[in-house]
């Protein structure tokens, strides 16, 4: 038995996801109309359109400012694309714009897990395992893992939950634009100042 996917729930997933309508009409048939389930599944396809994207070049992109607090916090922000075409794009340069103020708002030290010094992991894995001492071997590995995880959470960009929506975090919100425009995008880099600050 197939359910008949009227017009309005189509716009209502599209206005939730930002997909195609065609997408948002497929995966709401495969969801039997279940307006969750078809977001999940145009996530899943998400990320794997994004996956499939993530060897791709990118040359062109965007350098953007946010000043905060009357001026007293202040970023400076290089997110890169695939086509001069995307990079003048208003979704993207919205995007860059939400995560300069994610940025002002939640100082992270750096873009990703690989940019973290190695000395600074070691120093939050020798924490962890002396909190864990006393467990079971099985469970000071996963207590360590655990920790060094919370630790990425709060120290890398990609990893924090996303200031306008924690429920996702800020990887979760490029895959969803690497999805919906079509392209390959990073964030390079990034300053922040804060006054006073050293």
């Amino acid at each position: 038995m197939s359910v008949q996917i009227s017009a309005k729930l189509v716009g209502e997933l599209r206005g939730q996801t930002g997909a195609g309508l065609m997408d948002c009409k497929k995966a709401l048939t495969e969801a039997n109309g279940d307006l969750e389930a078809a977001a999940t599944i145009l996530r899943k396809k998400g990320i794997a359109s994004a996956d499939k994207k993530s060897g791709r070049a990118t040359s062109e992109g965007l350098i953007d400012s946010y000043i905060h607090l009357g001026g007293k916090v202040g970023v400076l922000i290089e997110v890169n694309c695939e086509t001069d075409f995307v990079a003048k794009n208003d979704d993207f340069k919205a995007f860059v714009k939400d995560i300069s103020l994610h940025i002002a708002a939640l100082n992270p030290v750096c873009v990703s897990r690989e940019e973290v010094p190695a000395e600074l992991v070691e120093k939050e894995r020798e924490v962890a395992a002396s909190q864990a001492e006393g467990k079971p071997a099985a469970a000071v590995q996963k207590i360590i893992e655990g920790k060094l995880n919370k630790y990425y959470s709060t120290v890398c960009l990609l990893d924090q939950p996303f200031v306008k929506d924690d429920s996702k975090s800020v990887q979760d919100v490029l895959t969803e634009q690497i999805s919906k425009l079509g392209e390959n995008m990073k964030i390079r880099r990034f300053v922040r100042f804060q006054i006073g600050e050293e």
